[in-house]
């Protein structure tokens, strides 16, 4: 399998390399590592428009050959300068050329180091990618053979085939599974504490609903026959979602993997308002899977499942 990992014409985007490359080496896949830059236009009588385009494809092969030069020597990769309309096209095309499994980019240069940052690039990937999409954090750094350790499923409820995917991925590259929950409390009332109680109450019945869903999930996945290195289930709460995700612990090596809305397109990533904020606020590197993409992973697993009892 290949993965496509976006890398900025201009050279920046060590995060990127480093994520691509934990991920490449923990699935034993290849890299195509590409820079987006304009397509071609008619050319104008000064000449200027080729002369640019010439100075732009100079540009992002100095970068590709800076990306050569970061990416560690046991990563097999190719690299390749795409003329498209815009970044997100160009990587999309890329991805459905070579029958990508995933297109791997970085977080927009303005956001708060250590986290997922959404740039336009990243956005319009977030919005339309009919491929899981993975992000690094800004700043993001994978010690020399790093591998993915620890693969944690953002689980509402009803999520699944989101889980058992995020299984069967754990499962392949030798990782434990964590299923895991947010809630988000409401912050205390200026006033006197009226209505405080129903709301904590109402979270509390919502947290101790997720916890069984969550465990009927787990279950789903112990019946798998390759089931992860190990499984737990967790709920973090806070204020904000930020405090939320602070309140399960997060280590080198861990992923996590988020599923697309329920009211998006089945066939590409269409992320909601929950999951934007999950996305937004992880300190870890993020796949987000297209809900047509998790259901078809969960079915190649649970279709293994019926072989495997057959042949008892």
């Amino acid at each position: 399998m290949t993965m496509v990992v976006g890398f900025a014409p201009d050279g920046r985007g060590r995060a990127v390399l480093h994520l691509a490359a934990m991920l490449a080496r923990s699935g034993g896949e290849d890299l195509v590592v590409c820079a987006v830059i304009p397509a071609p236009w008619p050319p104008s009588p000064a000449r200027v428009d080729a002369e640019y385009l010439s100075y732009l494809e100079g540009a992002a092969e100095n970068a590709l050959s800076r990306a050569r030069a970061r990416l560690p020597a046991d990563i097999p990769a190719r690299y390749e300068v795409k003329h498209a309309r815009s970044a997100p096209a160009g990587l999309l095309e890329l991805a459905e050329g070579v029958d990508a499994s995933i297109v791997v980019v970085g977080s927009a240069a303005d956001g708060g180091s250590g986290l997922v940052s959404v740039g336009s690039v990243s956005a319009r990937l977030l919005h339309s990618s009919h491929v899981p999409v993975a992000l690094a954090p800004r700043g993001f750094h994978a010690r020399e053979n790093t591998r993915v350790e620890r693969v944690t499923a953002a689980f509402g409820g009803s999520d699944d085939d989101l889980v058992v995917a995020a299984a069967g991925v754990a499962a392949r590259v030798g990782a434990s599974l964590r299923i895991a929950s947010f809630a988000v409390r409401a912050r205390p009332p200026y006033t006197a504490g009226v209505g405080r109680e129903a709301d904590e109450s109402m979270t509390d019945q919502w947290v101790s609903e997720i916890k069984a869903s969550a465990r009927a999930a787990a279950a789903e996945v112990e019946g798998l026959p390759a089931v992860p290195r190990d499984l737990e289930c967790v709920v973090g709460q806070g204020e904000d979602w930020g405090e939320a995700l602070e309140d399960v612990p997060w280590h080198d090596g861990d992923v996590l993997v988020v599923g697309s809305s329920s009211i998006g397109p089945v066939a590409r990533v269409f992320l909601g308002s929950r999951s934007t904020k999950i996305v937004r606020h992880s300190p870890v590197p993020v796949v987000v899977v297209p809900r047509g993409r998790a259901a078809e992973l969960a079915e190649a697993a649970e279709a293994a499942t019926d072989r495997s009892s057959a042949t008892r």
